[in-house]
């Protein structure tokens, strides 16, 4: 039976959210600026919801500092749907794209864009079981690619991409679902960039698009309107009906970002926050991560056990003491602990406590 103290909730997705934005949200449920009905009654194509759409991405453009040429799109179908919809709106049928592999979501998004297209793997760490991101250096990069695809952080196996990789004149597209404003980026090494919304900024569905204008109207004829980046910036997201709440508990989770201090203050925090659990578990060979320092992911801390029968007891004691959802991917094991912005320098400092208690007593 769990303990009465607090609750931390180390998830990788959907993620923990502060109670304050969650209290902001309840309050909208009931009455929504003063119009007497919920947010979720709302018309979408009322003035105060596209003011909403058009705050949210000056919101994202200001916390990103974009430049004029590059625009926001709030879209449906998460992060997964745009590893198909990103060759179909860049990607001409006889041409080819590259691809980085470093686990288990960039192979996904490799496997489903050569549905489309040529695509092939430039680099990879597969060899070395993904410890490591592939140096630049060593990228098997030619002028014939259309784009290059990234996966900036990797939630099964925990690596992470410390700094902006650049592809020359080829357009650098990144999967940033898992570290999507956790740390400022050189906005210009990209030309696509696209997150999912429900580790940093709160719910599932929603995806953030971020495109630069020599990439659109690009889409291949056959591209659902409803994803065609050009068509709904043309229609200010408002080809289908948008996903109107969580659009709000993005817009949200923006005025908190700006209330921590913005993307520097936040990637301070959260590099603080994983090298904790890393400290913990380097003192010994009782807890072992695979991944290499200084690959290291900042955002889900994926460790083991060097005796992985312990495993299952470290899970549910764990979950005594108020700390959940510690277990890791399915398709990595082991153990894992998800540290996306909002989550309180309280639960790190409550895991790093409790890990050290459990080696204390099994070690």
């Amino acid at each position: 039976m769990r303990g009465t103290g607090r609750l931390y909730n180390f998830a990788a997705g959907p993620a923990t959210l502060p109670p304050e934005v969650l209290a902001k949200a309840r309050e909208s449920l009931g009455d929504w600026q003063g119009l007497g009905y919920s947010l979720l009654e709302t018309p979408f194509s009322s003035d105060e919801f596209i003011s909403l759409m058009e705050t949210t991405r000056n919101q994202i453009k200001s916390a990103l500092a974009l430049p004029d040429d590059y625009q926001v799109l709030l879209l449906q179908g998460g992060a997964s749907a745009q590893f198909s919809l990103v060759p179909l709106n860049l990607l001409p049928a006889t041409a080819t794209a590259g691809y980085v592999e470093t686990g288990h979501w960039s192979t996904r998004a490799f496997e489903e864009g050569r549905r489309y297209a040529r695509a092939r793997l430039v680099a990879s760490s597969r060899t070395s079981q993904f410890d490591r991101i592939p140096p630049v250096d060593h990228w098997a990069l030619s002028d014939d690619l259309q784009y290059c695809h990234i996966t900036s952080n990797e939630t099964a196996n925990g690596v992470q991409f410390h700094a902006d990789p650049s592809c020359g004149d080829i357009p650098l597209v990144a999967d940033m679902t898992s570290d999507f404003l956790s740390r400022p980026v050189d906005i210009r090494r990209y030309g696509l960039i696209y997150a999912g919304t429900q580790k940093n900024l709160g719910p599932t569905g929603l995806v953030i698009v971020i495109i630069r204008d020599d990439l659109l109207d690009r889409a291949r004829p056959e591209t659902p309107t409803v994803f065609n980046y050009q068509r709904q910036l043309e229609r200010q997201n408002r080809v289908n009906t948008p996903l109107m709440f969580a659009v709000y508990l993005v817009h949200l989770m923006l005025d908190w970002l700006t209330e921590q201090g913005g993307l520097t203050s936040i990637h301070a925090r959260n590099i603080a926050q994983s090298r904790a659990l890393y400290r913990v578990i380097d003192e010994d060979d009782f807890f072992q991560c695979r991944v290499l320092p200084g690959h290291r992911s900042m955002m889900n801390v994926c460790f083991g056990l060097a005796r992985p029968q312990l495993q299952q007891r470290f899970v549910s004691e764990a979950a005594d003491r108020g700390l959940l959802n510690l277990t890791g991917h399915s398709h990595a094991g082991g153990l894992r602990a998800s540290l996306y912005n909002a989550q309180p320098d309280a639960a790190v400092a409550a895991l790093a406590a409790f890990m050290t208690d459990f080696r204390q007593r099994y070690g």
